[in-house]
């Protein structure tokens, strides 16, 4: 039985207009009126992620920050945080400064999206997740136990070795920093366990590297066909591609492991 659906949006849920993909978008509402629940799992922040959360009408938890948050949108709570450890920020404050010409920091910290640089690849970055990327003036008056995470956009990217982190790429030019408990997959095995669903109960679906431990670690899981070609190779089952509806195959997939009436003309 498939009784959860977890999806990441860009690339797998929301195609490059920024818009659900409608085909997609209608096979998630079939699941959840069927009896499923679909969660989101995404590098999103919260204002950036709420607006699909909404269209699908969800009121449940969705995994935010790459897995550093996970919170109920509906109910305003946050059921686990994860932060930067302290230790890792200030070495890569010492870093900033070090940074290869066309490598930017983004960093995140009570709710906010924070950059000192103004430059195309940022405003970019911000006009795809329809977020305000605010100056801090000066990142060392940070609180430096309260960073989610921080981003490296642009490229070349430098060697990151920062005890306490793990590195995820969610785009070619996202480098993401993140504390090692905050990825998108413990994230889902924490949620899992705490609402008592069964891991084997549990279908992901992603297109990038930093959905490779959440494809892993659910299961059944699902690569979007047009995905990162790691992603692709790992995943137990190749998906459509993400323009073509790739969550119909999941929710095609869900349909007949639990016996449900409906078949995919009817998708």
């Amino acid at each position: 039985m498939i009784r959860w659906i977890v999806t990441d949006l860009d690339g797998t849920l929301v195609g490059r207009d920024l818009a659900m993909v409608p085909a997609s978008r209608e096979a998630l509402r079939r699941f959840r009126a069927a009896g499923g629940e679909v969660i989101l799992a995404t590098g999103r922040m919260e204002c950036s992620a709420r607006p699909y959360y909404d269209e699908l009408g969800l009121d449940g938890p969705a995994i935010l920050y790459n897995g550093a948050a996970t919170v109920n949108p509906a109910a305003g709570a946050v059921l686990r945080s994860r932060n930067l450890p302290a230790s890792a920020w200030k070495t890569l404050l010492g870093l900033f400064g070090e940074l290869p010409e066309g490598v930017y920091p983004v960093a995140f910290s009570g709710g906010e999206a924070l950059a000192v640089h103004d430059v195309p690849e940022l405003r970019e970055y911000a006009r795809r997740d329809g977020i305000t990327l605010r100056d801090p003036g000066d990142w060392a008056a940070l609180p430096p136990d309260e960073i989610v995470k921080c981003m490296l956009i642009g490229g070349p990217f430098p060697e990151l070795d920062i005890p306490g982190t793990v590195t995820v790429r969610s785009e070619a030019t996202y480098l993401e920093v993140l504390s090692e408990q905050a990825t998108k997959g413990t994230a889902l095995r924490a949620l899992a366990a705490a609402m008592g669903v069964p891991m084997e109960q549990v279908a992901a679906i992603g297109d990038n590297p930093n959905d490779h431990d959440m494809i892993a670690a659910a299961g059944v899981g699902f690569a979007v066909g047009d995905g990162h070609p790691d992603v692709v190779a790992a995943a137990d089952v190749v998906a459509r591609a993400c323009a073509d509806g790739a969550l119909v195959d999941v929710v095609e997939l869900a349909f007949r492991s639990n016996g449900w009436a409906g078949g995919k003309g009817e998708l």
